[in-house]
């Protein structure tokens, strides 16, 4: 488990890291470059989950040698509601969720901790707003874990 007290805050305690795959984690079902090292890195501390709806269909080829859960959504569930039922199963207290789009905002807001990213393809107002922290890069967040004095710096009131 991830603990890191948080000035002014509380004690942040994480078991679970649960990403959105395309726009968060890759773009156009591309991987971002160092997400597999740091991956590696991660999966030592926490349990990995990526939850998408694989808008390319590279999701599982992408990711078949990482150490993470991949749900891949079907088109006829309401993806936003389906990643707020998977964090609330996993126990959004433990939960540090990342994403960028509009179906991510009930799952950034529902964890302990939201994360949202930016990068080429943009991100939805609302994800914005239900975030609480923004990047430009998802290995800026993979690093806020690995890095965790980055995290208290940001949160501390």
């Amino acid at each position: 488990m991830f603990e890191l007290e948080i000035p002014r805050v509380g004690l942040l305690k994480l078991k679970h890291l649960v990403f959105d795959f395309n726009g968060t984690l890759a773009v156009d079902g591309h991987l971002k470059t160092g997400v597999k090292e740091k991956f590696l890195e991660l999966a030592k501390t926490f349990k990995l989950h990526v939850i998408t709806a694989d808008t390319f269909g590279r999701a599982k080829k992408a990711l078949w040698d990482l150490p993470c859960e991949l749900v891949i959504l079907s088109p006829e569930e309401p993806h936003d509601e389906a990643k707020l039922k998977y964090v609330e199963e996993l126990g959004p207290k433990y939960v540090a969720a990342i994403g960028n789009g509009a179906n991510d905002v009930l799952m950034l807001s529902e964890a302990a901790l939201g994360i949202a990213v930016l990068l080429e393809e943009g991100m939805a107002k609302e994800a914005l707003l239900a975030a609480d922290i923004v990047v430009r890069d998802i290995n800026d967040a993979l690093d806020l874990f690995l890095h965790p004095l980055r995290l208290k710096a940001t949160l501390r009131r």
